[in-house]
């Protein structure tokens, strides 16, 4: 054929999935020396659609013969086959001043009102979605990645944002946005809270409620989140009320404390992948130190009690692990370990959390209330730890593979 560029084509290949069919149709491309500008496949439940954007103009004799040779193969392969020609200033320019996002779905399950509320939403901003994925291997549909693309600056970006949350977390769906890139698929540090994230309980509360001080306790904690003692404050006065209770009962209750259901799969993952994975909490240093332990983890930040002849005296050492510490220490960390935030992941369910989450590139609410979830990136209202890994692209059956090794 001849090499000067003529018209691009779009053949777009139909039918149920089987081997050899790229095989037979590519040989019909290579022999006529037809050029190939793009491809993509994708097959749903057996289906297939294969589309070659190719070099080929069959209003002239050489393209209507091998056209005619490719409607043969396809055909031989049980195949449709269908031609239109593509406009080639509509085709570059289209790619033309557009970024390219991620948007991660994960829902219980997501359903075809989802869908319509998403693609409504990316019309409305002018987007145009250029590939849809499923990241679940359930009998529900419950993790979606959608890619699109969009022209526009930052602040067209955060109003496409907060429009998608806005209208899907109120049917029960979460949602990210994230720009597509390699810094998406290559996150390197993850920093996970403790008390209700990592684990099931508040580890302060269960040790008031062994101690008899469970009112006491539970009263300055509604006076904290009125606004009425800063978090430093309240946890001095709440770590009061537990002077003179024995230390053993601590350590023990940190040797069984209850994980968060897909903890353990998360963590496993990260860390085969090369993560590094570790705690920042304002809960206790005892329970932190065992969970990293038991976990493999890389580090553990939390608060220390004072002990004296083996009861706890009611006192915290300083420093505090406030929320300012929590977000100061992510930086020292990523710092240290050369990593840049753009490139870190912060997990937690508090407000005192939404600094942490704010700073790393990308902030996760787990099961938390509101407030926290304006802070966040995105956040998880349903199922386990391990669905944050469907926010690094990473698919069920990819995870499955790589946990049964």
């Amino acid at each position: 054929m001849n090499s000067e560029r003529s018209c691009p084509a779009l053949l777009t290949v139909t039918g149920v999935d089987q081997p050899g069919i790229t095989s037979a149709l590519t040989v019909v491309l290579a022999r006529n020396r037809t050029p190939l500008l793009d491809i993509e496949q994708v097959v749903v439940h057996g289906q297939l659609t294969l589309c070659f954007l190719v070099d080929l103009d069959i209003a002239k004799p050489e393209g209507e013969l091998v056209f005619r040779d490719l409607l043969a193969a396809a055909l031989l392969k049980g195949q449709t086959l269908e031609y239109r020609a593509i406009d080639k200033q509509s085709s570059l320019s289209s790619s033309q001043a557009t970024k390219r996002y991620a948007i991660t779905m994960i829902g219980s399950p997501v359903n075809a009102l989802h869908m319509n509320k998403l693609s409504s939403i990316l019309s409305l901003h002018h987007a145009n979605i250029s590939s849809i994925r499923r990241l679940s291997n359930d009998d529900q549909l419950s993790s979606l990645e959608v890619l699109i693309t969009i022209a526009g600056n930052d602040n067209s970006i955060k109003l496409l944002k907060e429009d998608l949350i806005k209208q899907l977390s109120s049917t029960g769906v979460d949602i990210a946005l994230q720009r597509e890139s390699l810094t998406r698929r290559s996150k390197r540090l993850v920093v996970l809270d403790m008390d209700s994230t990592l684990i099931q309980i508040e580890v302060l509360d269960e040790l008031a409620n062994y101690y008899g001080v469970k009112n006491e306790v539970a009263a300055i904690t509604h006076e904290a989140m009125h606004g009425r003692y800063d978090f430093c404050e309240s946890l001095k006065k709440r770590v009061a009320f537990l002077k003179g209770l024995p230390c053993s009962y601590l350590i023990e209750l940190a040797k069984n404390l209850p994980l968060d259901p897909g903890a353990k799969e998360l963590i496993t993952v990260l860390k085969g992948l090369g993560y590094k994975v570790g705690i920042i909490s304002g809960g206790f240093r005892i329970a932190a130190d065992t969970l990293k332990d038991m976990l493999g983890l890389d580090f553990a930040y939390a608060n220390r009690l004072e002990t004296r002849e083996g009861v706890l005296t009611g006192q915290v050492i300083e420093p505090i692990v406030d929320a300012e510490k929590k977000a100061d220490l992510l930086e020292w960390i990523a710092q240290k370990e050369q990593i840049p935030l753009e490139q870190t992941i912060a997990i937690g369910d508090g407000a005192n959390d939404a600094l942490m989450l704010s700073r790393a590139g990308l902030g996760i609410a787990f099961h938390a209330k509101p407030i926290l979830k304006k802070a966040a990136s995105t956040s998880v209202s349903s199922g386990g730890l391990d669905r944050i890994l469907y926010f690094l692209g990473m698919s069920a059956q990819d995870i499955q593979e790589f946990l049964q090794k």
